[in-house]
């Protein structure tokens, strides 16, 4: 069975489903615009027909429009009188509520959320036909010039309007109870019937995995947009039981109807969820993770009355000052409660998780009510979870090569979600035979094997089981040798992950297929795939592959960088020409550079690093940065590699620094705009560039014990 394409459905509403964002129309509006607008958004109303939900509500709703659109057809804007206008306006207001209503009753992705929520579209539904009559209540049809068989025809409509029920449809309401009952099954810890799930799906008419993955992106999407606001635990919960019954429904009822490869996956979801991974040696958190006062990770995030979220200390910290407004909108606040926004701390635990951050551990309140259901987002979701694991466990181990290849897929999905997740995969043995897969000869199975590892190499436990079951060298044979440039880099992005663990840079470093692998993805080149690439959309995204690869070997050789032994390892790579070549040829990859810069940095620490980056090269390439680069973590690097080359490369290269009268006022800046570590790494540099100074005008830079003769000639 072939999947449907991709790209076939409309591009999503960013609209949250169930939030209306209508705007009444202006009080200066012509009665001409506002009668033209009414048609077309009347029309809209009409054009949207395919329901999954409210069928028959559906129906009802768009009788009464097009009843009111002949009424609408047959007004002249210029025969309008202005007592007509606000009633009109009104209309205006309702029908795009209405109309968002009935896109989300029909939205792609959003068949099983709308299906639970159905009580509450129909009350809505009642509650606008109910503003509708009064809206035409206040019409005044005596003074409007229409034929008296469609006065006749508003009439109707107004009272049809206050009558209306919409009920809940029985055949919606039978399908949500068989998704509750589920539901509970699943927290109670049984497995509910596959014919049961089946046939809700049928309803929906979810009928391939893409529809099915599709509904649990959407439920993703709308669980991470709930992040901005005041979260109800019950909607969290509700949202995290239905994703994982799109999960277990598309790991195990759709088990044999075919996926999409990688590339499909990566045009259709984005790259980071098709396994490619850009990772950086600076860990820092997304903006909306960061307090608004204090600038840094939000531990503990609370949300004030003007709808602003912060974290708590620093807030509380503001209104103990006697402060009463909003330090973000400067608004007045209503009341001083602060609201945990649970949602949005959940997702900043997870990416400390994820990057190897340390964050206070939460209030004893939290943890009682955390353990493993919360970290699942519900008792339902986790036992899903589980038992899908369980499931794919067994694929991956006794399945055929085409059950292995679908639930390495599933595997590296299900991982990117949460850190729960993860850990169930892990503890149900799905690494090993992930490991073995990895020898395949078939591309797109080493892809989803290597990206499901990548994916569980995230958690301490899988980092510890991947090195236990000798999976180190299987990963390496795919960084050197694997079957594609994607391979290839998620091979080094797993290394990477790998190095978090302290005795396992050792290891890694040791391999001598490690630190060489890494510099090689270093030193790729486009041209050694254009051969095998068609069309120009794969082209770009084999550069992008590419770049991606090379972004994480160097971001790899960082992690390995922290165990000092490897340094003369990185070196003997020949790590630090291949770094230099990459920074010259990607300054407006503004990631790449600093992380590039970082490592440079790590070297040229040590005498025989600096020796390095001074044959490279690279002295008049880290000045330009310096002096052009706009990232202040860059410029902080670029600093630390210039006094490690000051006290390492000898007087040539700071007499060379000095002649450089542009990069005093930059010091300078740094300290008084920089992190206290650069402002320390720039008051040094100062010095030894003063010391010299003070040493040529009394003719003692010979004899400074510090600054030697340089290692290599400075032109």
């Amino acid at each position: 069975m072939t999947p449907n394409n991709p790209h076939s459905h409309p591009p999503p509403d960013p609209r949250r489903p169930l939030s209306f964002a209508a705007v009444h129309p202006s009080d200066t509006i012509s009665p001409a615009t506002l009668l033209s607008s009414l048609l077309t958004l009347s029309q809209s109303i009409l054009n949207t027909t395919t329901f999954f939900t409210q069928r028959r509500n559906a129906r009802e709703a768009t009788r009464q429009v097009s009843l009111l659109l002949i009424f609408l057809q047959d007004l002249h804007a210029s025969l309008l009188p202005n007592d007509a206008v606000p009633s009109l306006s009104d209309l205006h207001f309702s029908f795009q509520n209405l109309h968002f209503l009935l896109q989300d009753c029909s939205r792609e992705g959003a068949r099983l959320f709308m299906l639970l929520k159905s009580r509450h579209v129909a009350s809505q539904l009642r509650s606008l036909f109910r503003t509708i009559a009064a809206t035409l209540d206040a019409l005044p049809l005596h003074v409007i010039k229409v034929c008296w068989e469609v006065r006749e025809l508003v009439e109707l409509v107004r009272k049809q309007a206050r009558k209306v029920t919409f009920e809940l449809d029985p055949e919606d309401q039978t399908e949500a109870q068989r998704v509750n009952s589920v539901l509970q099954q699943f927290e109670r810890g049984i497995e509910p019937d596959l014919n049961a799930m089946k046939r809700t799906l049928t309803y929906l008419e979810i009928k391939t995995w893409i529809d099915c993955n599709r509904e649990v992106k959407f439920l993703e999407d709308v669980m991470l947009s709930s992040a901005s606001s005041v979260s109800d635990e019950e909607e969290v919960s509700l949202l995290s039981g239905l994703i994982s019954f799109l999960c277990y429904c598309r790991g195990v009822i759709f088990e044999d109807v075919d996926f999409p490869s990688l590339h499909e996956n990566s045009q259709s979801e984005g790259r980071s969820s098709g396994g490619s991974e850009e990772l950086s040696c600076e860990k820092r958190p997304p903006e909306d993770f960061r307090c608004p006062i204090s600038l840094e990770l939000m531990i503990d995030p609370v949300t004030t009355s003007t709808g602003q979220t912060y974290d708590r200390i620093s807030i509380q910290k503001w209104l103990k000052a006697g402060n009463r407004v909003c330090p973000k909108t400067g608004e007045r606040l209503t009341n001083t409660e602060l609201v945990p926004n649970t949602t949005l701390k959940r997702l900043i635990q997870q990416f400390c998780v994820d990057n190897g951050i340390s964050v206070a551990k939460p209030s004893n309140r939290s943890h009682q009510r955390s353990g493993v259901s919360a970290e699942a987002g519900s008792p339902a979701a986790a036992h899903a979870v589980q038992f899908l694991c369980w499931f794919l466990a067994r694929k991956l181990a006794f399945g055929t090569e085409e059950q292995q290849n679908k639930a390495a897929y599933e595997v590296r999905l299900l991982a990117r979600s949460n850190v729960f997740n993860r850990t169930c995969l892990v503890e149900v043995g799905t690494v090993p035979p992930l490991i073995d897969l990895l020898s395949t000869g078939d591309r797109t199975v080493q892809e989803n094997a290597i990206a499901a590892l990548l994916k569980l190499s995230k958690h301490s436990s899988g980092q510890q089981c991947i090195m236990e079951s000798r999976g180190l060298a299987p990963i390496l044979k795919v960084l050197n040798r694997g079957l594609s440039l994607e391979s290839r880099q998620m091979a080094a992005a797993t290394i990477f992950y790998l190095c978090s663990v302290k005795e396992f840079r050792k290891i890694i470093g040791d391999n001598p297929e490690g630190i060489p692998g890494l510099v090689e993805m270093i030193k790729e080149e486009r041209k050694t795939i254009h051969s095998c690439l068609a069309g120009k959309d794969r082209l770009y995204r084999s550069d992008d592959a590419i770049m991606c690869g090379k972004k994480n070997a160097v971001v790899a050789i960082f992690g390995l960088l922290l165990h000092p032994q490897n340094h003369s390892k990185v070196l003997a790579a020949g790590a630090v020409p291949a770094i230099v070549s990459v920074l010259s040829s990607s300054l407006d990859k503004a990631g790449l550079v600093t992380d590039c810069l970082a490592v440079l940095a790590a070297l040229a620490e040590t005498a025989e690093g600096a020796r390095a980056v001074l044959e490279a090269d690279a002295l008049h390439l880290i000045i330009w940065i310096l002096k052009s680069e706009t990232s202040r973590v860059a410029k902080e690097h670029c600093v630390s590699i210039l006094l490690s080359l000051c006290v390492h490369g000898g007087s040539g290269v700071v007499a060379f620094l000095v002649a450089e009268s542009s990069i005093m006022p930059l010091l300078y800046w740094i300290i008084t705009d920089g992190t206290p570590h650069a402002a320390k790494k720039a008051r040094s540099l100062i010095r030894v560039l003063q010391e010299f100074n003070e040493q040529r005008t009394s003719g003692l830079v010979g004899s400074s014990s510090v600054l030697r003769q340089p290692l290599i000639h400075m032109s």
